[in-house]
């Protein structure tokens, strides 16, 4: 729980941000710019990119600002889910859970940050590639697949389950988990901060893809570290999460192998 809120910024387009916006009113919030808002409601997988990465990226936030993310196609935009969360808010009666934000980093330098997931995938369908996987300054895997995700708690419902991973718990750690690996057996695993990736072969051109959009070519041998850089307090929709089974895949997710969001 958090103080009491009374200004609320709404970020997102069309229809659904337009009712979020007027139900948020009718139950006595103040609409209010980012700036100078003191909790931020996200409508859609790209405004809560936006508002989950902005906050980390910023070094005027507020600890105490939370966002509330409204998924797509998850029915949690609602008249009835946002009521409840926004009274939550201005009653300080809400919960709040830190989501951590994913850094993307290459010889000491971030080059992106990921609220959903950090993808490495071969450009061409049907082609594999090697990849190593440092879990920890102890243990290293290789396996041969399509690809290799790392999603977050909140990435870990989509493209990631949907590839045979599990769904995290906010507090859970990392999803890693292989995409149509070259193996009859396939191993997944949960790291607590992070993890370091190499591509082992030449032969085919591997993509850098971040929350579904692809960002670069990655020069095989050329480690990259993906890990947790920050935490934002986010406004979870308990009733998505209790009627959300483990192991379970989200409506609509995201195909990063055939990603071209870019």
């Amino acid at each position: 729980m958090g103080e009491p809120t009374s200004r609320v910024a709404v970020i997102g387009n069309g229809g659904p941000a337009c009712r979020v916006r007027r139900a948020i009113e009718e139950v006595g919030a103040q609409l209010v710019d980012r700036a100078t808002a003191n909790a931020i409601v996200a409508v859609g997988d790209d405004a809560i990119r936006d508002a989950l990465v902005g906050e980390s990226e910023s070094s005027a936030r507020s600890s105490d600002r939370p966002v509330v993310p409204l998924r797509s196609g998850t029915g949690s935009a609602g008249t009835g889910h946002v009521t409840d969360r926004i009274r939550g808010l201005l009653d300080g009666t809400d919960r709040r859970v830190p989501y951590p934000v994913l850094a993307v980093e290459t010889d000491g330098e971030i080059v992106d940050r990921a609220a959903f997931d950090v993808a490495f995938v071969t450009d061409e369908p049907a082609r594999i590639s090697e990849y190593a996987v440092e879990i920890d300054s102890n243990r290293c895997e290789s396996f041969r697949a399509d690809g290799v995700a790392i999603a977050t708690p909140l990435g870990s419902e989509g493209y990631a389950n949907a590839a045979g991973g599990p769904v995290i718990t906010p507090d859970g750690g990392l999803a890693v988990v292989p995409i149509a690996p070259f193996t009859t057996r396939s191993d997944t695993w949960v790291v607590p901060e992070g993890v370091t990736l190499s591509v082992e072969r030449e032969s085919e051109a591997v993509s850098l893809v971040v929350d579904g959009s692809r960002r670069d070519i990655v020069v095989p041998g050329r480690s990259v570290r993906v890990a947790i850089t920050d935490r934002v307090d986010v406004v979870p929709d308990r009733t998505a999460v209790a009627s959300q089974p483990s192991g379970s895949s989200r409506a609509g997710a995201t195909d990063r192998k055939g990603s071209n969001n870019s």
